[in-house]
């Protein structure tokens, strides 16, 4: 499914009628609203301060690369309020920092468990008397 607002470039024949030949749901937010957007109104709207307002693409190959090179550092390389303002690997972490290591054993499997083992407290059965 894809989510916009009523731009130009959002409601055109051409873009309307290839999502269609792919079965691809299209659904409008209310106009006025881009709230129903927040997310990807920030990023277009940061993509277009620090990359698109400020560069100039001689050729389509060119602006791919550049746009690919952005999107890259912006996804990997930047600290992410939702995140704990850590960069994505550096909050992956924290979960388990010897998860890769563990995983890529030579051996085939994990040397010792990855996860936490913890307690439980099962009923045990009892014979009836």
């Amino acid at each position: 499914m894809i989510v916009s607002d009523n731009g130009t470039e959002f409601t055109s024949n051409a873009i309307l009628g290839f999502a269609d030949r792919q079965g691809i749901d299209w659904h409008y937010i209310a106009p006025g609203k881009p709230i129903q957007n927040a997310f990807i109104e920030s990023f277009n709207g940061r993509l277009r301060d620090e990359l698109l307002n400020e560069t100039l693409f001689p050729s389509l190959s060119q602006a791919r690369a550049t746009v690919a090179a952005w999107r890259a550092d912006y996804d990997l390389n930047r600290p992410h309020s939702r995140l704990g303002w850590l960069i994505p690997t550096e909050y992956a972490d924290t979960f388990n920092p010897r998860r890769d290591l563990m995983l890529r054993s030579m051996q085939g499997s994990a040397p010792a468990p990855v996860a936490h083992t913890g307690q439980l407290n099962r009923p045990r059965l009892s014979h009836a008397g």
